[in-house]
């Protein structure tokens, strides 16, 4: 599996979980309309939810949002959310089960870790993290 960039991405401000949705979604339009193809809808739906789900936790529970990248892959979409705080999220060590009583943990990542894959958290030099996830795209089915 390849999770390599294989080009640029599209400029657009994404400093806010709407820019990054659409900036995300601008990414995957520009290099498969350039080949052609069509992102299955289902999945366009998922990296949307990711992404609202990462930046909206960035800004809520790790000091900021330090930035945002999205890359086309063969599989689908990287997604990495850098933010400024060193703590990995209470979360992140659990199961992809959504808590059937919320007790402080919200739904935000068991649905992050279910519908992507290859998630992995990194310090970032100077201090803060990367989250970074493979939302994977399939073609839409042919009409």
């Amino acid at each position: 599996m390849s999770t390599t960039p294989t080009d640029r991405t599209p400029d657009t401000k994404a400093d806010t979980p709407a820019g990054a949705r659409a900036h995300a979604e601008a990414v995957v339009r520009a290099r498969w309309g350039a080949e052609g193809r069509t992102p299955h809808h289902q999945d366009m739906i998922d990296l949307a939810l990711v992404v609202s789900e990462l930046v909206t936790n960035a800004i809520r529970h790790g000091a900021g949002l330090a930035g945002f990248d999205a890359r086309p892959t063969d599989e689908g979409v990287l997604i990495a959310v850098h933010d400024h705080s060193d703590v990995v999220p209470e979360a992140a060590g659990g199961t992809a089960s959504l808590p059937v009583v919320h007790h402080g943990s919200g739904y935000g990542w068991p649905l992050v870790t279910r519908l992507a894959r290859d998630v992995d958290i990194s310090p970032r030099p100077g201090g803060g993290k990367t989250i970074s996830v493979l939302v994977p795209l399939r073609d839409a089915p042919v009409p």
